[in-house]
């Protein structure tokens, strides 16, 4: 009978110790995906920064008497370039996002530029690593939801709390891009 319940006890004990691993083995796979979403993302961000480098280039020529914007977009590269932390590079994410609508805006001046086919090619290629970077956005925080969510729940969150995770932020949108667009159709209709 002793034999019985040491094994019953020693199943017992193996069935805890394997749900533990699998429970830890799942919330490292969860922070890798967090990781690997990341790096991505950051991947996407700096060919952005190539492609915005190159559209700079491209409106010098053109755009002699817009400095300044020019000067946020170095300002804007450097930023990036100095960002270590996810939080840090989202923040300079935001810098350059805001930085090339500016471009974007001061070439809508420019009709020789945007008819510069170097011109309209960076900006198709800038728009394409835009959408890429958005689904990547997207994964990123799915995968921080997944993660932070099983942090929470039940036996994960002894686990999570034994191996001192802590939750992960979420990629979010700066507050200018919340803002609503104001639209006018006078002027369209010729009132």
């Amino acid at each position: 009978m002793d034999i019985i319940v040491a094994v019953a006890l020693l199943f017992v004990v193996v069935g805890m110790l394997w749900y533990f691993i699998t429970i830890y083995n799942g919330l490292v796979q969860c922070r890798n995906d967090i990781d690997k979403a990341w790096s991505n993302i950051d991947v996407m961000l700096k060919q952005r920064h190539d492609e915005l480098t190159n559209l700079v280039e491209v409106c010098k020529g053109y755009i002699q008497f817009e400095q300044e914007t020019l000067v946020k977009i170095a300002q804007a590269r450097a930023q990036y370039a100095q960002a270590v932390t996810v939080g840090q590079k989202a923040q300079a994410d935001r810098s350059v996002a805001t930085a090339m609508q500016g471009i974007l805006a001061v070439a809508e001046n420019y009709p020789q530029l945007k008819a510069s086919d170097n011109f309209l090619q960076l900006q198709e290629r800038i728009t394409a690593l835009e959408d890429r970077i958005a689904d990547r956005r997207e994964f990123y925080n799915d995968s921080v939801n997944a993660y932070n969510v099983r942090m929470q729940q039940m036996p994960d969150a002894l686990v999570a709390g034994m191996m001192h995770l802590t939750p992960r932020p979420m990629f979010k949108a700066a507050e200018s891009d919340r803002a609503p667009l104001a639209m006018d159709f006078t002027a369209a209709r010729g009132n």
